[in-house]
């Protein structure tokens, strides 16, 4: 049995042999077959589903109780990752190791990031979770999210064959900080910028509170095992291992952790084999992903990742004992799903990326996109609360006087 507070919960054995052996399989399979970095990936991507399913660590849920009841430790957490992923990226984006070979996530600045992100912002909202939330929910065994991720693929299709008519739209070229600046004085300029907003949403949640909710720092050495195994953990472990694994994933496959390409891939794929033609559009005509269009998709560094993350979360939740897929919906959790999983696909591919490719990627990167995202993402973010307010989802904000 697993101690959860005052709960118990029992470790589904069945689900956490099959899923052993299904990560086994894969990795066998990708270590005799595929490349070695894809090995690696898988393997990374399994570490950061366990890693997201423990931690709990999400972005959209973090956002609403902020924007809801200013409760700041989601955030908090948030900022500390994208810090502490900063401090790991900068030095090799700098070249201050040159045998390290290591791509920034860098992309335009302009009006598809903003709109995109608007449009991702809320249907973070709507949809439930955000790229990563979308997928280690969905390997606990949450159904709504599966349509998430369903028409999280449909919106990611359409966004990459309409996405040269908004990079037509007024708009600058990538703009790298680290490049402006240099590495070091840019990292210190960043991090000034992360501290300062450390500092403002505590203050806004002393404002409200008079006090800040307490966050579980210390785990008893007796149970250290029993959590590291079994969940669930501390945020700053999932900081920590968020952060680690995505350096794992620079130093691996060459650039930050992302997600959502795969999942334009993946729609591109299965347009292709029910008689389209996606390689005829703009996006998908050239470069990687034309090759990645024509390749297996266990050749994606990003897919393969994803399909890690997936089973890494459903280990996590066996051993966890939150292993529960609950089969009944209301209508309106399946319009939400439906509707939001457009808005997160759409707008993932005209901003470059969801929460993590364009948000903690791209700022890590020292991106100008990443920041822009930040800004119109959380926009879009405030604008979905009140949209589930509307739709009756959540409760009216109660009012402070």
């Amino acid at each position: 049995m697993i101690k959860t507070g005052s709960t118990e919960r029992s470790t589904d054995q069945l689900t956490v042999l099959l899923c052993s052996i299904g990560i086994l399989s894969i990795s066998l399979f990708a270590q005799q077959s595929l490349a070695s970095s894809q090995y690696l990936s898988f393997l990374i991507g399994v570490g950061l589903g366990i890693t997201l399913l423990h931690a709990a660590f999400g972005f959209s849920g973090g956002w609403r109780v902020f924007i809801r009841e200013r409760n700041s430790s989601g955030i908090r957490a948030q900022l500390l990752l994208i810090a502490l992923t900063s401090m790991l990226f900068f030095p090799l984006l700098g070249k201050v190791f040159p045998a390290v070979q290591a791509g920034a996530a860098l992309a335009p600045v302009g009006t598809s990031v903003i709109v995109g992100a608007f449009l991702f912002g809320i249907g973070m909202q709507l949809g439930g979770g955000c790229g990563s939330g979308t997928l280690y929910t969905m390997g606990q065994g949450q159904v709504d999210m599966l349509i998430t991720l369903t028409f999280f693929i449909v919106g990611a299709t359409l966004g990459s064959a309409h996405l040269h008519w908004w990079l037509s739209l007024p708009g600058y070229s990538s703009i790298s900080l680290i490049e402006a600046f240099g590495w070091w004085q840019a990292l210190l300029a960043q991090l000034l910028v992360l501290a300062a907003l450390y500092v403002a949403v505590r203050m806004l949640e002393r404002q409200r509170h008079g006090t800040l909710r307490p966050v579980e720092w210390q785990v008893p050495p007796q149970d250290f095992s029993q959590r590291f195994i079994h969940g669930p953990w501390p945020l700053w472990w999932g900081v920590l291992g968020l952060a680690g694994l995505n350096l794992a994933t620079l130093l691996v496959a060459g650039h930050p952790w992302s997600i959502t390409y795969a999942f334009g891939l993946w729609g591109a794929k299965i347009w292709a084999a029910l008689g389209g033609n996606p390689a005829g559009w703009t996006y998908w005509s050239s470069g990687y992903p034309a090759q990645s269009l024509n390749n297996s998709v266990l050749m994606d560094t990003t897919s393969i990742m994803d399909f890690g993350i997936i089973l890494g979360a459903l280990l996590a939740a066996a051993l966890a004992g939150k292993y529960a897929p609950a089969m009944k919906l209301p209508w309106m959790r399946i319009f939400t799903a439906v509707l939001g999983g457009l808005l997160l696909g759409y707008g993932a591919r005209l901003s470059f990326g969801c929460n993590i490719g364009a948000l903690v990627g791209g700022i890590a990167s020292g991106s100008v996109h990443g920041w822009l995202w930040l800004v119109a993402g959380f926009s879009g973010g405030i604008a979905g609360v009140y949209i589930r307010i509307w739709l009756k989802v959540d409760k009216p904000i109660e009012v402070q006087i």
